[in-house]
């Protein structure tokens, strides 16, 4: 019997996950490696991440618009989770949309030609509008991104819109507006508790839908203050 074989046995589950290199995406692949739920996880993306460990398989695909090449990679995955992204600012206005819009929509194409039936768990942003009237880019791409994986025939896509995400770990952070959030933050998540979210909370809620569903909320959007009550129920990394 092979490993693969095991794994279906046993009912564990094969996860892909995107952008694994990043905050949310680091905790994703963590948590995923912790729980008995997931037998076998495949990192994709363009930087390798320095790790091993028995049950991740990491490809390198530096491309990604065109995920044609990972069609072997995908087949037989039962969810994916994609976390792939980037600052505003920190690139052109055409290749945030490029980045936001067009990668995850490709990479949403390969992975249900190869696995029809793959769960499909996708980080947006809080203020993603689907109606394209924002004039914020970053809002405009990230709601033409959720309408094009509602409409690709996924049998399920779970979609997060985190408001200001806290990575645990101190980090340089991106932009003058992180650095104030971050040093903010203790208040502001008191004062506002559904304008926040630890980014570990949010990677296990994301990997958490993808594997084992989302309960009695039959979604497919799931807003910052029901990421973190998700998250609630979660056995947490941190305790």
């Amino acid at each position: 019997m092979t490993a693969t074989d095991q794994e279906r046995a046993s009912g564990q589950m094969r996860l892909v996950i995107v952008g694994a290199s990043g905050m949310v995406g680091g905790y994703a692949l963590r948590y995923a490696l912790e729980i008995p739920t997931v037998g076998r996880v495949t990192s994709i993306g363009r930087k390798t991440l320095g790790i091993s460990h028995p049950k991740l398989t990491e490809v390198m695909h530096r491309d990604f618009a065109d995920c044609s090449p990972l069609a072997q990679t995908l087949s037989g995955q039962d969810a994916a989770v994609f976390c792939l992204g980037t600052y505003t600012g920190s690139v052109s206005n055409a290749e945030l949309r490029t980045i936001t819009v067009d990668y995850a929509v490709e990479f949403a194409r390969a992975l249900h030609a190869s696995s029809p039936g793959a769960v499909f768990s996708f980080l947006s942003g809080n203020g993603a509008d689907p109606t394209g009237r924002s004039r914020i880019p970053f809002a405009r791409y990230k709601g033409e991104a959720e309408n094009a994986l509602l409409a690709a025939g996924i049998p399920h896509v779970y979609i997060f819109r985190p408001a200001y995400i806290y990575r645990v770990e101190p980090r340089k952070e991106p932009n003058f507006s992180y650095r104030v959030l971050r040093a903010i933050y203790p208040a502001f998540r008191i004062l506002f508790p559904n304008q926040v979210i630890r980014a570990d909370d949010l990677a296990r809620a994301m990997v958490d839908a993808a594997v084992r569903g989302t309960g009695e909320h039959r979604g497919p959007v799931f807003e910052n203050g029901e990421i973190r009550a998700m998250a609630e129920v979660l056995q947490p990394l941190r305790r």
